[in-house]
């Protein structure tokens, strides 16, 4: 038979059985349902992935959006290609009539003896037309455009004082300035910044040789730059923006 108090101390050995298994109970829920302490390199992580989303953000609200050149840009492209048009249809009459020295024709070939001369005369070099790029804007585009009339009205101006035929292409290029520049304004591109360029064309004029010669190299390189004016012209001019018939 038991005693009491023997009794009494398996009681309490089952007691503190029960605690001790209660505890590791209680340590392994614990454990189950903590959240780990996030390392430095998982802060890092976090920290770098949210460092770069953000900058996309800020790069895709910077970038810059292609703006569609409007209607009455279009409507001022396409008047100035008809112009342009005009003057290449109209060079061969004006070389004929002001151009009589035999030689001076307008193949192609007959312009390779005559490069000395183009220093001699003091002819500048015709503005460069370029497709648009980054670094070909429309602003630079237009105003090569305006640069390039200028010159050549101007040149035709000096020689008109020399010979006939010339008249009618000078009137076409101040139309086609003016073509230009609602161009200009319908892109709200700014004022032209272009000064006139300087001629010495007429203090070189010193025979009827060097007056043919310039009037044969002007009509020549005036129709080079039409060609030009041409193939990017007819891209402006036949621009519409989408869902535009």
């Amino acid at each position: 038979m038991e005693t009491p108090a023997r009794a009494h101390k398996k009681s309490k050995t089952a007691s503190n059985g029960s605690e001790q298994r209660s505890a590791r109970a209680h340590r392994r829920t614990n454990t189950d349902t903590e959240t780990p302490t996030p390392t430095p390199t998982d802060m890092n992580t976090v920290t770098a992935a949210a460092l770069l989303g953000l900058f996309f953000a800020v790069f895709v609200q910077s970038a810059p959006v292609p703006a569609e050149p409007p209607a009455a840009f279009r409507e001022a492209a396409e008047r100035a290609k008809t112009l342009v048009e005009k003057i290449l249809k109209d060079i061969p009459t004006a070389h004929a009539a002001a151009v009589t020295t035999e030689g001076l024709t307008l193949d192609a070939g007959a312009q390779t003896n005559l490069q000395m001369m183009v220093k001699t005369l003091g002819i500048p070099d015709t503005p460069v037309i370029k497709q648009l790029s980054q670094s070909f804007t429309l602003d630079v585009y237009v105003s090569r455009m305006s640069a390039g009339s200028r010159l050549y009205q101007g040149l035709l101006g000096v020689l008109s004082d020399r010979v006939i035929g010339l008249s009618d292409l000078r009137s076409d290029l101040r139309d086609l300035l003016t073509q230009i520049t609602k161009m200009r304004e319908a892109a709200q591109l700014g004022a032209d910044t272009d000064q006139n360029p300087s001629l010495d064309l007429a203090s070189r004029l010193h025979g009827n040789y060097e007056v043919q010669v310039a009037a044969h190299l002007t009509l020549s390189r005036l129709r080079s730059f039409c060609h030009d004016l041409i193939r990017s012209l007819r891209a402006a001019a036949t621009y519409r923006p989408a869902g535009e018939v």
